[in-house]
């Protein structure tokens, strides 16, 4: 695909390890290399992490820009809203992108199909919301690829016929109750140190008041959103105590949160190629990937988008960001109504079926 507007081929990542071809058949998971993309105010979090003079809590405000800095300037917000138009405002361009391919939907969850909420357990989707990713899944294979444990988020999906991809990829199971339908689970050798580090983080972070340790099976999020922010050095301080000790573990930042995961060449973007594989659409260039994500992590999945020249990266934000998407959306309720008019698009666009005459 060429058209600029819809995805560009350039900064490409490592190529992974080749994959079985698909089959009715389990496939196996295999290792393979990922890179990472850094937002403009990731970059800032990146530079203050390694400066003498400044502070863990300067890069965590870096990383989780506030609505009142994007409000401060709005020609910049306007500048890159052209680079990176309403998926909205723009559908009749995506839709036109989508002629005679068959699209594969990504969603991720937290501020994409949820709104975000400072008790990370009570991040609810709406009935409408379920409706809407419900409709989509009749007319596209469709997965959500979420940081969350991979039980949890399907719990709060509660749509059993869609793919799931835990811990950032890290734990990816087809749609079946058959617990044989686990597809990927590639940092399962570090499930006993996960849970280690669990335990010593909720004893090391229990006298910051607001902080809250999730253990998302495959990696751990330390939320900090309900944390005075004066507290949230002593917050990093505290998690990098830890983690100190376990050097197979990495320490990254997103929208408030402190993310511990296996440090293994896997993230979204290698849970996305995985699934193109394990679908059987690979090598096909008839097919249309969608990925739609709020957070840095999802970045992974874009620069994968971008580096196969095919699909749609959209990022869920109000704030301007420096990202490998394409298109944006503000929030969830934007992402609900794309959806809706994307099935509406898919029905309108599909041929009728064929009538049956009665037999004379």
């Amino acid at each position: 695909m060429t058209n600029q507007d819809v995805v560009v081929s350039e900064m490409g990542i490592a190529a992974g390890a080749a994959l079985p071809g698909p089959s009715p058949a389990l496939l196996a998971c295999r290792g393979a290399a990922a890179g990472a993309m850094s937002l403009r105010y990731l970059d800032l979090a990146a530079a203050a992490a390694r400066s003498a003079s400044c502070t863990w809590a300067d890069a965590m405000r870096a990383s989780s820009p506030t609505r009142s800095r994007a409000a401060a300037d709005v020609d910049e917000f306007t500048a890159w809203m052209r680079k990176h138009p309403s998926a909205l405002g723009k559908f009749d361009q995506i839709a036109s992108a989508s002629k005679g391919k068959k699209i594969v939907m990504f969603l991720d969850y937290d501020g994409t199909l949820s709104p975000i909420v400072a008790d990370p357990d009570t991040a609810y989707m709406s009935d409408a919301m379920r409706a809407a990713v419900r409709d989509v899944a009749k007319h596209f294979p469709t997965a959500i690829v979420s940081g969350r444990c991979r039980d949890k988020v399907r719990n709060f999906v509660g749509l059993p016929e869609l793919y799931y991809a835990g811990s950032h990829g890290m734990d990816i199971k087809g749609p079946s109750s058959n617990p044989e339908s686990v597809l990927c689970q590639p940092a399962s050798e570090f499930l006993p140190v996960i849970d280690e580090v669990y335990k010593a983080l909720v004893e090391k972070t229990k006298s910051t008041p607001g902080a809250k340790v999730e253990n998302n099976k495959f990696c751990l999020s330390v939320h900090f959103r309900c944390v005075d922010e004066k507290r949230w050095n002593a917050l990093a301080e505290q998690v990098k105590a830890v983690i100190k000790d376990y050097p197979k573990l990495k320490l990254t930042q997103g929208r408030k949160v402190l993310e511990i995961r296996p440090s293994i060449m896997w993230d979204k973007g290698k849970a996305l190629e995985f699934l193109l594989e394990s679908l059987g659409f690979a090598s096909c260039s008839d097919i249309l990937p969608v990925y739609i994500g709020d957070d840095r992590t999802d970045e992974d999945a874009f620069k994968v988008l971008r580096k196969r020249g095919q699909g749609i990266g959209i990022l869920v934000s109000k704030c301007p960001k420096e990202t490998n998407a394409s298109y944006s959306l503000q929030d969830p309720s934007e992402v609900m109504d794309f959806l809706l008019r994307l099935v509406e698009w898919k029905r309108k666009s599909s041929p009728p079926p064929p009538m049956i005459r009665p037999r004379v």
